[in-house]
């Protein structure tokens, strides 16, 4: 029972605990639209795009979040700009905005002489690192995401479902989509400097991911997403303070390990319940891109 424990009894790593479970709040929030819609490029793009914002603040002795809320704000703005460009897919368009963003990023940073220790942070985070005043911004952008995806709730469910319905209700999907984008930049902004650019795809992912096959709606996703990604932070902690390996990575790796562990056992049990003929069972749920739900459902 100690070596449960013990690690969370330093204060530091009860900080990154409760810092992980904030940011596994909002990524559940942010990251079942990210799953539903088959946005995980997007999600990926976003969380790179961060560098030029960050490098800028970092040179500046600025705040680091303050700067990657501004390249994450430009981002969603030329995303939403280029979505709108006739004969130009969004899929280039993200790229473009991609490489050209971590570009620029790149180039600021070789200005700089002594920046590569940030750079790692930038890149892999540090979750051990975590400040009372970070769990405190945390929380604020914990109940900003909550509110968003409340009241875009039946905006989004029904952009996800048909947007030509969406449009038909009046529920404009265009400034949803914009909305959704702001989501996503906020849950990266606010997770960037806990598992860093490169992990942060794990917990913005991988347990929404992980949970699609167990629940029957988008709120189930999320409460079941924010409650894996729980898991993956405390075994994550634990397993990084035993055997000495980088937290974020850990959390971010058991996270993608919990993924596969959950439709390992979703495709076992589909097949016990297959009929004896070897058709597949007739289970109705949500998938990717696909949601099984009425925009007045869920």
């Amino acid at each position: 029972m100690e070596w449960l424990t013990a690690p969370f009894e330093v204060t530091f790593v009860q900080r990154a605990l409760w810092a992980g479970i904030l940011v596994s709040a909002i990524c559940a929030l942010a990251g079942t639209w990210v799953v539903l819609r088959g946005m995980a490029f997007l999600g990926d793009a976003m969380s790179h795009g961060l560098l030029p914002g960050v490098a800028v603040a970092a040179l500046l002795g600025g705040n680091l979040m303050a700067g990657a809320l501004v390249s994450a704000a430009l981002m969603t703005a030329g995303v939403t700009a280029l979505g709108r460009t006739p004969g130009l897919s969004q899929d280039t368009g993200i790229g473009l905005l991609f490489v050209g963003m971590l570009s620029l990023g790149v180039i600021i940073v070789s200005r700089s002489q002594s920046f590569a220790v940030d750079l790692t942070g930038f890149l892999f985070g540090d979750v051990l690192a975590v400040r009372e005043s970070d769990l405190v911004l945390l929380g604020a952008a914990l109940l900003l995401a909550l509110a968003v995806a409340v009241l875009g709730h039946r905006a989004f469910l029904a952009l996800a479902f048909d947007a030509r319905k969406a449009q038909t209700l009046g529920l404009r999907p265009r400034l949803a989509h914009a909305v959704l984008l702001g989501l996503l930049a906020l849950a990266i902004v606010a997770s960037f400097h806990i598992v860093g650019t490169l992990l942060v795809l794990g917990l913005l992912i991988a347990p929404p991911a992980a949970a699609l096959p167990w629940a029957r709606s988008v709120r189930g996703v999320m409460l079941l997403a924010a409650a894996l990604g729980t898991v993956a932070t405390f075994g994550g902690l634990l397993l990084s303070w035993h055997l000495r390996t980088a937290a974020g990575a850990s959390v971010s790796a058991l996270a993608v390990s919990l993924f596969f562990l959950s439709h390992l056992a979703s495709g076992a049990r589909h097949r016990r319940r297959a009929p004896r003929t070897g058709l597949p069972a007739a289970t109705p749920r949500l998938t990717a891109a696909t949601p099984a739900t009425r925009p007045d459902e869920a």
